[in-house]
This record gives structure tokens, C-alpha cells and sequence, in this order.
């Protein structure tokens, strides 16, 4: 039987850590973190949910590790009321995160090209009573035009370069983060397009290793 008061205390353990480094450098951030059970998305060893690494949750892929999560939440500068797409949604837990920072009035959309860990995640949400999140199973580069446009994508999966489709699919004045590099490790870059559709990337410091956008 897990010990939820020693989850709690590790996870309290996490978010001052991941502050201390400034991986998390705004309240809300550090709110939604607290907000979430990441053990909800672990199948197994839910006892290592709050260690900041990255582990399987089966297919060939993984749930991030919290600190790389909450860098790019950061890159991603999520604000209440806003729609969001997450290419790469896996089981479901930073799409959770995200539905904190949007609120109740926001939506946020994620797509999962394995139909099984689709199907997971919608279950781990309804775990988490989570409303304003739809799941679906599709090729996430072809990102989810009839929700277009979205004022932030999230793309949890390294890509060669930010998807034409998705680019179309971003909002005026909205950004896009990704992990981007063709090699074994890659660099986040965040995408800004503004009301003329004029295109300006930033690439973070440091290197980072994700699954393959497929």
C-alpha cells in the first residue's frame, strides 16, 4: 500500500528542489506541480513518482523528468483562459499540468500516436478529476485542425524541426516549445509567431534527451 503522507512529503521535497535550481521559477507553475499526483500516471514503482528522472510507462516511452517538465512550462508562458495542444501526450501527466495553468476556462488538447496509451491517460485524468482536457489517438504532426488555433503547443518529443502544420495551427502572437534536434540529444527551442506571421525562435541553454516524434 503506498504511503500518501510520505508521497507528500517527497513531492514537497521535489518542487523546493526544482526551485532552488530554477527549473520552476513562477508561482503558478509551482502550484499546478502541487496540484498533481504524478504515482496517478505510474502502472508501477509508484513509490519513484517524485524522483527527478524519467521512467517506461510501457510502448517504448516515458513520462518526463519533472525538472525538464517544468522548464519547458516555463518556455511556455501558459496563462488562464488559453487553449492549448500537447503533441506527444503519453500517459497524460503534463497535459494534467497544463490543465492547472489554463483553469477552468481554458481547454487543453492532446494527442497520443499510441492508442493504448490514449486510452491510459484519459483514465489517469478522470482519476485526477480533470474536465478540461480531450484526448485523442492521431499522428501528432498533423497537430488537431479542427481546434486550430491554439495559443500554445507543447510538443513532449523530439522532433528535426517544428512541423509545418503545427506552425499553421499556432495562434497570432502564440508560442510553441520543443525539444529540437536530429541527433541523441536535443535543445529546447521555443517558436513565436506574431500577428504577421513573422517567425522568431530561442534556444535554451543545456541538452536534453526525448522519444522520437513519429
Amino acid at each position: 500500500m503506498l504511503d500518501e503522507k510520505l508521497l507528500a512529503e517527497k513531492k514537497e521535497k521535489l518542487i523546493k528542489e526544482m526551485k532552488m535550481f530554477e527549473a520552476i521559477k513562477s508561482k503558478e507553475v509551482e502550484k499546478a506541480f502541487f496540484e498533481i499526483n504524478r504515482e496517478t500516471f505510474f502502472s508501477t514503482n509508484k513509490e519513484a513518482a517524485y524522483v527527478d528522472n524519467a521512467f517506461p510507462i510501457g510502448f517504448g516511452q516515458t513520462i518526463s523528468q519533472p525538472s525538464t517538465i517544468a522548464i519547458m512550462l516555463e518556455f511556455l508562458q501558459v496563462k488562464k483562459g488559453m487553449k492549448i495542444l500537447e503533441v506527444g501526450s503519453g500517459c497524460g501527466y503534463v497535459s494534467a499540468l497544463l490543465s492547472k495553468l489554463v483553469g477552468t476556462e481554458g481547454k487543453v488538447f492532446g494527442i497520443e500516436l499510441i492508442r493504448q496509451l490514449a486510452d491510459i491517460s484519459k483514465a489517469n485524468l478522470e482519476i485526477e478529476e480533470i474536465k478540461n482536457v480531450k484526448i485523442k489517438s492521431g499522428d501528432g504532426k498533423k497537430g488537431w485542425p479542427e481546434e486550430k488555433p491554439f495559443d500554445r503547443i507543447l510538443i513532449s518529443a523530439a522532433a528535426k524541426d517544428f512541423p509545418k502544420e503545427l506552425i499553421e495551427q499556432l495562434a497570432d502572437n502564440g508560442r510553441m516549445v520543443a525539444p529540437i534536434g536530429a541527433g541523441q540529444s536535443q535543445m529546447l527551442q521555443v517558436l513565436k509567431k506574431n500577428e504577421k506571421s513573422m517567425i522568431k525562435r530561442e534556444t535554451s541553454a543545456g541538452q536534453y534527451v526525448f522519444v522520437p516524434l513519429k
